[in-house]
């Protein structure tokens, strides 16, 4: 039986023009997407590719047979999605080719929210579709540093994620995403380094990973209620891989940017944080996002 397309309107298109052609993406296109990003001197490695596609619907533009650019995204259960990896090849920028990709994606996306990291080139593409600016992404990558341990209050403490936990994670994420993501965090589990979770009296108050990605390590998502309690998820995995390249992507207000500047990761972009449709809904005393997964992802 054929599955269903998620991109039902692509079904019998045929190329412009210009000789564009759009087309789902399929696993045999991964070489030439990772392709695309390295040509970009983004960091993603063949295995980070086959790792968020597993999750997503992709898309490709062809010319005469050859990739020239592709876009992403993932549903998060009926109402949301995040969008990224929007790749144009240089030589062919300045020719719609990134607005027809998103345009595509966003089809049956009306009733999600959908939420996007953008460049300082692609801010005003995700402007003109109806994204709005919600903060930012602070980058901060280097090779990490041995970092004191933080100490925590009477009846918190750090420990290893149990086999029979992955449950709770879900519920930490969703509610400091403000999207359901179980399958991602499945995922993120069985390929993680290492996942230490925040305990207070038995219960589950955050947690963190740290995970191969690009050139080297990163740390994410770290999921927190405060500063100091993911200063303390984060002072465990980066003295784990002290001496190492070490990445985390932290929201602009954290709290955290002159802190890791401390421990060696130094901060090295800034993308916007965008949002179509209904803004993120988090439960009120919910412990909060302090580092995403991948700016992809979200």
């Amino acid at each position: 039986m054929r599955l269903k397309s998620p991109f039902p309107a692509l079904e019998n298109a045929t190329a412009t023009d210009d000789g564009v052609l759009l087309r789902p993406m399929t696993e045999a296109d991964l070489p030439h997407t990772q392709a695309l990003s390295a040509e970009l001197r983004w960091p993603h490695r063949p295995t980070d590719w086959e790792q968020v596609f597993a999750h997503a619907e992709g898309l490709v533009a062809e010319r005469d047979g050859q990739i020239i650019a592709t876009a992403q995204r993932w549903r998060w259960g009926e109402r949301h999605a995040t969008m990224g990896l929007v790749i144009v090849t240089p030589a062919c920028q300045g020719r719609r080719i990134g607005h027809r990709l998103m345009t595509a994606l966003l089809d049956g996306l009306d009733d999600c929210t959908v939420l996007l990291h953008a460049t300082a080139e692609g801010r005003g593409l995700y402007e003109r579709l109806g994204f709005v600016r919600i903060g930012e992404v602070r980058q901060h990558q280097g090779v990490a540093q041995p970092t004191p341990l933080i100490g925590l209050p009477a009846g918190w403490r750090l420990r290893p994620a149990g086999l029979n936990e992955a449950h709770a994670l879900h519920q930490l994420d969703a509610e400091a995403r403000g999207m359901p993501r179980p399958a991602l965090i499945d995922d993120l589990l069985a390929q993680a380094d290492a996942c230490v979770v925040l305990d207070h009296d038995g219960t589950q108050k955050g947690f963190a990973m740290l995970r191969r990605f690009g050139r080297g390590h990163a740390i994410g998502p770290v999921v927190a209620p405060d500063a100091d309690s993911a200063k303390a998820l984060i002072a465990h995995l980066a003295g784990m891989n002290a001496g190492h390249f070490t990445r985390i992507d932290i929201d602009f207000d954290s709290g955290l940017a002159e802190w890791l500047e401390s421990i060696g990761l130094l901060r090295v972009d800034a993308p916007t944080t965008m949002v179509r449709g209904t803004p993120l809904q988090h439960p009120e005393g919910a412990s909060r996002l302090f580092a995403i997964v991948t700016q992809a992802v979200g």
